[in-house]
């Protein structure tokens, strides 16, 4: 029986993969914005093959890579928003 992590780990992980993405986009030579939202962009197809190959509930009880896809996704419709140029 796989073990699951409790919901304060995976904000945890969470957390540190929005700071380690923020820092990588930093140093992004397109902008912030555009690294942020393709960085973003790698993590929600990320964190979907994950939940895929561990065969993870889609609408579990207890949070999951799906659950952190869907926070990268709206992070991504977020940053996708805010940087596109008027």
């Amino acid at each position: 029986m796989p073990q699951t992590p409790g919901p304060a780990r995976v904000l945890a992980r969470f957390a540190v993969r929005v700071v380690l993405l923020s820092a990588f986009a930093a140093f992004g030579s397109i902008g912030f914005g555009r690294s942020l939202a393709a960085l973003l962009w790698m993590s929600i197809i990320l964190c979907a093959s994950v939940g895929l190959l561990r065969r993870e509930p889609l609408f579990g009880a207890v949070l999951n890579h799906w659950d952190e896809c869907a926070a990268f996704g709206a992070l991504f419709a977020l940053v996708h928003l805010v940087s596109e140029p008027s």
